[in-house]
This record gives C-alpha cells, structure tokens and sequence, in this order.
C-alpha cells in the first residue's frame, strides 16, 4: 500500500498544482496584474509548487535529504531525461532559439548553490541570498521583455507572453476561487502523503530519505516536463525544450531551497555534497554543445543522455 500512497500523493501534487497555476493566473489577468508579469512570476512559481511544497513538508518533517534531493535530482534528470527521451523521438533544432544568456545564469546560479552547500547547511542567510539572486533576475528578464517590445522585436515571444498558461479571459470567478482552493488543499495534502511514503520505502528498502528524494520523488516531479515534451516531440515542436529546462532548472535551484530554507535549516548530505550536486552541474554542462555550438538534439545524443541517467541513479541505488 506504501507505493499507492506514494502514487495517490503524487498524483494529488500534480493536478493541484495544475488547479493553482490555472486560479492564480487567471485571478491576476482579472485584477490588471500585467500578463508578462504574469508569466515571469506566478506562472514559474505555480509549475514549480509540487516541488516546492515537498522539499517544505521535507524540512518540517525532519528528512532533509529528500528536500535537496528533490531539486538535485529533479535538475539532474530534466537535463538528461526530460531532453533525453524526447530526442530519441525526434531531433531537437536548438539552433532556433537563442539561449547562451539564460544557460550562463543558470550555470552561475548552479555554483552558488553548491558552493553555499559547502557552508554544510542551508539556512535563512542562504534563502535570502539566493531569492535576492532570483528577484534579480527576474527582473532583468521583465526588463529584456519590455525592451524587445518597444522596439517591436522578438514579435514572437511578446505574443507567447500575452497567453499565459492557464489563461481564459471568460473564466467566471466561481471557478477561479474552486482552482485556488484545490490548489491551497491539495498541494500540502499530496506533500504530505508522498513524504510519509516515501519515508517508508526508504525504511523498507534500507536506504536513506536522500535516495529516495534523488530518484522516486525527483523523478515523480519531473514527469510532468518529460511527458509534456514528449508529446512536443512526438508533434516534431520540441524544439524550445532547451529554454524550458534552462529556465526550469534555474528556478528550482533559487526558489524551492530558498524558500524551504527560510521555514527551517536544511543540512546538507555529505554524500550529495562530492557527488550529487556536482553529477547535477556535470548534466547542466553537457548541454554546451547545444547552447553555444547550435547541435542539434538528436537520437545518438538521446541514447547518451538517457544512458546516463540510468546509470547514475543505478550508482545512487547502489550506494544507497
């Protein structure tokens, strides 16, 4: 019954997180909130709420390892599964949108969090840093954006941005407050049952809370991004896969820990510290080629990329 819990849990994650993505971005279009606001902001944090709300019910709950291994895995196995798969599919042209600039932050905010690791523990001083770093961000991206549209380029991206996910300008507002309070329940509600879950296994199993947050949950989370992709793939429009990895990768490293360590200190694994974090930065460099080279993603690269996953959670499983 364990794995129905895990499975019921997760399940409940994802479609509250769905519900509270659609209710927040559709509440704040209603009440004049700009739509590129929208997107940059309550869009990225509702995608990422799942992965949120576990790594906050980790800490709370005393099994620390599940909520760095959430995002740790969860980067690691965007990079190489989520872009792996889909490749086996169909070829990814990365030559045809320009990411070199959202790579290089996520790069850099990739060695600050190992290198805030380092201090052994994430605490309110690493959270305010890194949601500092973020807001900066973001920023920045709110200012490229408005930029590129007073001076009529990227015609593209500023429509794509005028439709956030979830939108529905007839949305009424019964429904609005219906997605917001299954999100607000079923977010703590999912957390709450694959953490006790996975817990269990991790007893059951004889392996450590990191373990299972570095394959079972890290995997569960990120299969929303590789079915969607997979589907793109299937539809040959994968193509901006490589932007939404980057960017998802970015927010999951700043945000979730960030957040997280601000409601209670998150120490750090020694073990994920010399091997996980940098498994995670080796993944994110690997997509060099495709950044800066313009290669595009195709099917020896997919056999590589899901090659690698699998045999870097067999070395996790069997270490663990």
């Amino acid at each position: 019954m364990v794995f129905v819990y895990a499975a019921l849990g997760l399940v409940i994650l994802l479609l509250a997180g769905d519900a509270l993505v659609k209710g927040a971005v559709n509440l704040s279009l209603r009440v004049g909130i700009p739509a590129l606001i929208v997107s940059l902001t309550i869009v990225a944090f509702g995608t990422s709420a799942p992965e949120l709300l576990i790594s906050i019910q980790a800490a709370r709950a005393d099994v620390p390892g599940i909520a760095l291994g959430n995002v740790v895995g969860s980067n690691t196995a965007n990079v190489l599964l989520v872009l792996g798969i889909p490749a086996l599919i169909a070829a990814m042209h990365t030559s045809a949108h320009d990411t070199r600039k959202s790579y290089v932050v996520m790069l850099g905010a990739s060695v600050l969090f190992i290198a805030l690791a380092f201090r052994g523990v994430f605490d309110w001083f690493a959270g305010i840093l890194m949601l500092l770093v973020l807001a900066v961000i973001l920023g920045d991206q709110a200012r490229e954006a408005l930029r590129h549209r007073r001076n009529g380029k990227a015609e593209a991206e500023a429509e794509d941005l005028e439709e956030p996910e979830g939108a529905d300008p007839d949305m009424p507002w019964w429904k609005i407050a219906l997605f917001l309070v299954l999100g607000l329940i079923g977010l703590p509600l999912g957390a709450d049952l694959l953490i006790d879950a996975s817990t269990e296994i991790a007893k059951m199993f004889g392996v450590s809370d990191t373990v299972i947050g570095l394959t079972l949950v890290a995997l569960g989370t990120s299969l929303p991004e590789l079915a969607t992709t997979v589907m793109a793939a299937i539809r040959r429009q994968a193509d901006v896969a490589l932007g939404n990895v980057i960017g998802s990768n970015l927010f999951n490293l700043l945000a979730i820990i960030g957040i997280a360590s601000l409601i209670k200190p998150i120490p750090v694994d020694l073990e994920m510290l010399y091997f996980d974090f940098w498994v995670m930065l080796g993944a994110s460099l690997l997509l060099i080629p495709f950044v800066f080279l313009k290669k595009d993603l195709g099917k020896v690269w997919g056999v590589i990329l899901s090659a690698l996953y699998v045999g870097y959670v067999s070395i996790v499983l069997i270490g663990g």
